[in-house]
């Protein structure tokens, strides 16, 4: 038997294609105690200026609460972690606050693994 070439490996033949990522954005919505912020796509350094964008209007108001609804977002890096803690200890200063509300078992590992479960108070759902 004649030995065999050695096989070149191919990241192209052994993955599977890969979905396109969604498109980061925040959509505002008023209610009565603040803002709801619903994300979607993927806050990472390439995003990060929309999200201080749309907190930076939701918390002009001392008192307000925002609710950053993460049921939409499926990838935070730690500068989109690094965004929202900031903005939560502006808020505080301020007797505003940030709330997250229903984030992804990837995003909530996330929170939980570098200590910022104990920064924001984590909801269910949004409010209505």
């Amino acid at each position: 038997m004649a030995p065999q070439p050695p096989r070149r490996w191919s990241a192209e033949q052994d993955s599977a294609p890969e979905e396109p990522p969604r498109p980061f954005t925040v959509d505002a919505t008023p209610w009565a105690g603040g803002t709801v912020l619903a994300l979607r796509g993927e806050l990472d350094l390439d995003s990060v200026a929309e999200l201080r964008a749309a907190l930076d209007p939701a918390l002009e108001t001392p008192g307000t609460v925002v609710v950053v609804d993460c049921a939409g977002l499926d990838f935070c890096d730690s500068t989109g972690l690094n965004a929202l803690l900031r903005a939560q200890a502006r808020a505080v200063a301020d007797g505003s606050r940030i709330d997250l509300a229903r984030p992804r078992p990837l995003v909530l590992r996330m929170l939980e693994l570098t200590g910022a479960t104990e920064a924001f108070r984590i909801r269910d759902a949004p409010p209505d």
